[in-house]
């Protein structure tokens, strides 16, 4: 089993930056990739951007350029540096973990970009 703890997220203006951060505890050494996805009201859950143990990442074609996500393998965490946000950019945001063949969530939490 993997736990994986989101914090971060709020309330940001548009043009501003955030840091969301996933701290995985439980069996991490079954960890090969992890991943931010988002889902905003009334769509689909969508790809932010992955990273596997080896550091390769891939974005979205939305996110690139403005977002990046980095691991701490040390802290057994996951960053994802938001910046530029757009109002498009507002959702809840998730963070995954593939272990073997199981995928593990995370809570979500709330980016809104607003004035």
């Amino acid at each position: 089993q993997v736990q994986l703890v989101v914090s971060g997220g709020g309330l940001v203006q548009p043009g501003g930056s955030l840091r969301l951060s996933c701290a995985a505890s439980g069996s991490i050494f079954r960890i090969y990739a992890m991943g931010w996805y988002r889902q905003a009201p009334g769509k689909e859950r969508e790809l932010v951007a992955t990273i596997t143990n080896d550091g390769s990442s891939n974005y979205a074609d939305s996110t690139k350029g403005r977002f990046t996500i980095s691991r701490d393998n040390a802290k057994n965490t996951v960053y994802l540096q938001a910046n530029s946000l757009k109002s498009e950019d507002t959702a809840v945001y998730y963070c995954n973990a593939k272990a073997g063949a199981t995928t593990y969530w995370g809570q979500g939490t709330q980016v809104t970009v607003s004035s």
